[in-house]
C-alpha cells in the first residue's frame, strides 16, 4: 500500500524562541475572543454559563489541537499526553478534536528536512542511498519517519527530528502549562512546578535520539527470545542525537485489531498486560508511552502468529527497586483484599498524606477496594461489558472535581500510572477477555502466590 500523500499539508516548524511564543500568544488571543463571543450568545439567550463551559468548546478545543499540531515539539507532545490521559473523560466531540492530536502532525517541507539531514550527515548525505523517500510515511511530534535503501540493501526507518525542538522545550512547557491555568483544568494554588521540570527533563531525553537509540537496543536484546514482540534493530553508522536509524519493519496499526475475531483480540491484550508486567517486575525498564501509534502488528508474520512491533524509546524510564517493591506490595494488598496494608502502601509511595482529608481518604481506598476486585476474579476478565468499569470512572470523577484532593504524587508514579492507563484503555478498545489474576500472580513472589502457575 503507498503511504499517504501529505505533500499538501507540508508546514515549516517554527524553530524561533519567538516565532513560537507569537503562536502561543495568537492562540490564547483566539480563544479568549471565542469566549467573549460565545458567552456573549448565551447571556443573550437567558443562560448563565461557566467559564470552563466557555473555555473548553468545540471551537477553542480545536483552535488549540491545530496549532499544538503546527508547533509540533514538546507543545504537541503535552497536548498528546492531555488527550491520551483525557479523551475517555470528555464530551464526544471534544474528545474527537482532541484526538487528532494523537494522529500525524503536518511534515516538515523538504527543505527543512534537507538541512536537519546535511547536518548530520554532512552536503552530500544523499551519495549514501539507493533511494531515499522525501515524503515521511509518518509525522509525529517531535520527529518525522522517512523510508530508505542503502547500497549495500539494508531497508530502513529514518526518524529525523524536527529543527529547533531542543532549544524550545523549556518555552513550550511553561507556555503549555499557561494554558492549563487559563482553561481552568490546572487549579488555583496548586505547585505544579515539579511536574513542569520534570516534563522539561523527560523531553530532553526523549529529544536525544542516540539515547532512544541505546533503549532500542535494550529492549531488543531483553526480548530477542520472546516470539510475541519485534523490536527494530538500530543502524548505530546512521544514528545521530538528531536521526534515528531503525530497520524497517512492514506492520499495521494496531486499530487493525480492534475488529479482529475474539481470540485475537483476547491474545494481543493479554501480551501486552504480559509486557508492562513485565517491564515493571522483571525488566525494571519501562517505554511509560502507551500511545497507540507505538504498537503495530507485523504485516506478514514468520511465525504462526503476527507479533506485536513495539515502536518509540524515546519515553523509557528505569525504576528503582524501591518502587517496584511497593508495587509488588500493593498487588499482593489488592489480590487478598487486605485494605490496611493497601493504605500502608499507597501512604508510602506518597499517593496519599495526612494532608488529604478523611472523607476523601476512605473514597480513595474504596475506589482501591472496586478495582481491586476485579483482579481477584477468577477466570478471564471482560473489559467489554462489566459494569465495574463505568462505577470505577464515575467515582474516579467524583474525586478528580473535589479541589481538597490534588496531590501530585512522586513523578515515578505517575509515568507508571500513564502507561497502565493507556494499557487499560487498549484492553477497553478491544473488548478483551484476559485472566488478568493469572498474569498478576506470576509477578508476585512464589510463597505469595494463590497457586503456582501451570
Amino acid at each position: 500500500m503507498p503511504p499517504k500523500d501529505r505533500s499538501s499539508r507540508e508546514r515549516p516548524v517554527p524553530s524561533g524562541r519567538f516565532s513560537r511564543l507569537a503562536r502561543f500568544g495568537g492562540m490564547a488571543g483566539g480563544v479568549a475572543g471565542n469566549v467573549l463571543l460565545e458567552g456573549a450568545g448565551r447571556l443573550a439567550s437567558g443562560q448563565r454559563p461557566r467559564l470552563s463551559d466557555l473555555l473548553l468548546t468545540p471551537r477553542n478545543v480545536l483552535k488549540v489541537t491545530e496549532q499544538l499540531s503546527e508547533l509540533r515539539g514538546a507543545a504537541m507532545k503535552l497536548g498528546q499526553l492531555i488527550s491520551m490521559d483525557a479523551g475517555d473523560l470528555l464530551p464526544p466531540e471534544l474528545a474527537e478534536i482532541m484526538g487528532r492530536l494523537r494522529s500525524d502532525a503536518d511534515p516538515m517541507p523538504k527543505a527543512q528536512l534537507d538541512a536537519v539531514l546535511a547536518r548530520n550527515w554532512g552536503a552530500n548525505w544523499r551519495s549514501r542511498f539507493e533511494f531515499f523517500q522525501d515524503r515521511p510515511i509518518a509525522a509525529a511530534s517531535i520527529g518525522q519517519v522517512h523510508r530508505a535503501l542503502t547500497h549495500d540493501g539494508r531497508d530502513l526507518a529514518i526518524k529525523v527530528q524536527y529543527p529547533g525542538i531542543v532549544r524550545s522545550i523549556d518555552s513550550d512547557v511553561d507556555n503549555v502549562a499557561s494554558l492549563l491555568r487559563l482553561t481552568g483544568l490546572v487549579p488555583r494554588g496548586l505547585d505544579i512546578s515539579p511536574l513542569l521540570l520534570e516534563a522539561k527533563r523527560q523531553l530532553n531525553e526523549e529529544a536525544d535520539y542516540e539515547r532512544e537509540a541505546r533503549c532500542l537496543t535494550e529492549f531488543g536484546r531483553l526480548l530477542s527470545t520472546d516470539p510475541r514482540f519485534l523490536v527494530p534493530a538500530v543502524h548505530p553508522d546512521l544514528t545521530t542525537r538528531e536521526v534515528l536509524a531503525m530497520t524497517y519493519i512492514d506492520s499495521a496499526p494496531i486499530e487493525t485489531v480492534f475488529s479482529a475475531g475474539q481470540p485475537v483480540r483476547d491474545r494481543v491484550a493479554g501480551d501486552l498486560i504480559d509486557l508492562v508486567l513485565s517491564e515493571l517486575y522483571v525488566f525494571r525498564l519501562m517505554q511509560t508511552d502507551p500511545n497507540l501509534a507505538n504498537y503495530r502488528i507485523e504485516r506478514e508474520p514468520a511465525g504462526p502468529q503476527p507479533r506485536i512491533v513495539l515502536l518509540d524509546f524515546g519515553a523509557t524510564r528505569a525504576f528503582d527497586e524501591a518502587i517496584v517493591g511497593d508495587c509488588r506490595d500493593l498487588l499482593k494488598a489488592a489480590l487478598d483484599a487486605d485494605r490496611k496494608a493497601a493504605q500502608r502502601t499507597i501512604m508510602r509511595m506518597g499517593l496519599l498524606n495526612e494532608d488529604v482529608p478523611a472523607r476523601q481518604h476512605e473514597q480513595i481506598l474504596d475506589l482501591f477496594e472496586l478495582a481491586a476486585s476485579l483482579l481477584r476474579r477468577d477466570g478471564p476478565f471482560d473489559f467489554g461489558k462489566d459494569e465495574i468499569l463505568a462505577s470505577m470512572r464515575e467515582e474516579g470523577m467524583k474525586l478528580a472535581e473535589d479541589r481538597q484532593v490534588y496531590l501530585i504524587p512522586p513523578i515515578d508514579t505517575l509515568f507508571l500510572q500513564r502507561k497502565f492507563g493507556g494499557v487499560y484503555l487498549m484492553c477497553l478498545k478491544l473488548k478483551a477477555r484476559v485472566d488478568a489474576r493469572a498474569l498478576l500472580e506470576r509477578h508476585l513472589p512464589r510463597e505469595d502466590r494463590a497457586s503456582d502457575p501451570v
